[in-house]
């Protein structure tokens, strides 16, 4: 990693990506908000992953998403940021909402996976250690685990907030019912439930029957995960599968069979309506997420400076003409 001494930009916030508020609470998150899953461990680039975080910081981005698991070998991506925190972000500290989670595969044995008190608060205190905080801004419930009673883990997350190591709470990748009786839950406990994360794409838009009317109905915010769908939509898989491409690699969640003839069918015609807006088709993918009020921001992953300036660009133009919209819903 680089070793200059950082100086944010002065001009981070006017202009930038804009920011709303999270569901009915005062907390305003950036519109685009940057993910550590993938590359911020131990096997990926240090210089480029500071350069991005620098990068995001001075465009406006103030919202950093992370989880105990995330990078290879789990848990190396909080603990590089942590070294960022330390080395650059720390007198910036007030300035940021950093997020963890706890939910999946973590460590050994039966107290290292699930939602039980015991894994999560665990978790907590060691998500803290490795990205040098005292505090998380937002901590989540990576998942439901249907071997816990809900009052446990919600029970957890209430003490979080209560103890003052995390200032909001929320659920990520819930079943509708179970998300129901969560925001009740955190509600009774004096602590409403902040935000829902969950997937949401032009090829993913199930969360638009009830997820997102659910959350606006308890004034809970919502923020998107994979919204270019794993990189399916952007212009990386119109000729094949690139050598290094995510779906080149037999590990992960995106894989060669499922970038069939008809996806890369819809993909292209999807880039010629990106093309005709004059932005990418990863651009359009995440304006079209922001379309509408109810996704309070999108979390991007990028792999490279280059391609999160790509991502910030999307901001310019989230407006939608009738036929795009009609167009775009026919191909997802």
């Amino acid at each position: 990693m680089s070793t200059s001494i950082y100086s944010p930009a002065s001009d981070r916030y006017p202009n930038t990506v804009g920011y709303q508020n999270c569901g009915k609470s005062g907390l305003l998150l950036p519109r685009i908000s940057l993910g550590l899953w993938h590359n911020f461990g131990d096997v990926d680039d240090a210089d480029e992953a500071l350069k991005m975080i620098h990068y995001a910081f001075d465009h406006g981005i103030t919202h950093f998403d992370l989880a105990n698991n995330y990078g290879t070998p789990y848990g190396s991506a909080e603990k590089n940021f942590g070294k960022i925190m330390k080395s650059d972000l720390s007198a910036y500290r007030d300035e940021l909402i950093i997020s963890t989670k706890a939910g999946h595969d973590m460590w050994p044995g039966p107290y290292g996976d699930g939602s039980s008190r015991k894994y999560l608060i665990a978790s907590l205190h060691q998500s803290l250690k490795r990205m040098n905080l005292d505090y998380v801004d937002i901590f989540y419930s990576h998942r439901y685990d249907p071997n816990t009673p809900l009052e446990e883990t919600m029970g957890a997350l209430s003490d979080m907030v209560k103890q003052g190591k995390a200032l909001y709470v929320g659920i990520s990748k819930y079943p509708l019912s179970k998300a129901r009786e969560a925001y009740r839950l955190l509600r009774e406990n004096g602590t409403p439930c902040l935000i829902n994360q969950d997937k949401y794409n032009i090829f993913t838009r199930q969360i638009e029957q009830n997820v997102l009317p659910l959350a606006e109905e308890n004034g809970v915010g919502f923020i998107a995960f994979s919204p270019l769908a794993q990189g399916l939509l952007s212009d990386k898989y119109i000729n094949g599968i690139p050598e290094n491409s995510r779906a080149a690699h037999s590990y992960g969640f995106l894989q060669k069979s499922q970038i069939t003839p008809e996806v890369i069918a819809k993909i292209s015609e999807l880039n010629e309506i990106a093309n005709r807006r004059g932005q990418t088709l990863a651009q359009m993918a995440l304006a079209w997420c922001l379309r509408t009020p109810e996704v309070n921001s999108v979390i991007v992953g990028a792999s490279s400076v280059k391609q999160l300036q790509d991502n910030i660009d999307a901001i310019q133009n989230t407006a939608f003409s009738n036929d795009e919209l009609w167009r775009i819903g026919e191909l997802g």
